[in-house]
């Protein structure tokens, strides 16, 4: 029997759930717990974040230094990766070091978490930063 698992550490666990729906890693970065003892659900999250000085592995046209890393712009759509979950975001707005972000499809996670923030840049998501969750809008998980 299991006694306890940590972050990062690898379990397998047994379910009832169509094979179907666990196929070519579907499952990955989706959270799994008791009623009641999981994070709160998020939909929108508000962020303290840092950006790069430079894109990483993209260079500018005249083969010069790496191209500089732009503000956070309203309505921009981002990659966010929260844990081993990545979902897309819009800015619904941007301060100098904060900001506020819509996902595109809900998650599992806590106020302090840290984030992973990405930019289509030449049909390639490339990393421009880094952030931490400090509050957001939660959904409420209806009983079945």
């Amino acid at each position: 029997d299991l006694q306890y698992a940590v972050p990062g550490g690898l379990i397998g666990v047994g379910t009832r759930i169509d094979p179907t729906l666990t196929r070519a890693d579907r499952l990955v970065g989706q959270v799994l717990g008791l009623r009641g003892k999981l994070p709160e659900v998020f939909a929108e999250i508000e962020i303290s974040y840092y950006l790069l000085r430079r894109l990483l592995g993209v260079k500018t046209s005249d083969g010069g230094k790496q191209a500089k890393v732009q503000k956070l712009a309203k309505g921009e759509i981002l990659m966010v990766n929260i844990g081993s979950t990545g979902t897309g975001g819009k800015v619904e707005g941007a301060k100098s070091d904060l900001a506020k972000i819509s996902l595109t499809q809900p998650v599992c996670t806590q106020e302090g978490e840290k984030i992973a923030l990405s930019r289509r840049v030449d049909k390639h998501w490339r990393l421009i930063g880094w952030g931490e969750i400090k509050r957001g809008k939660t959904l409420e998980i209806l009983e079945p």
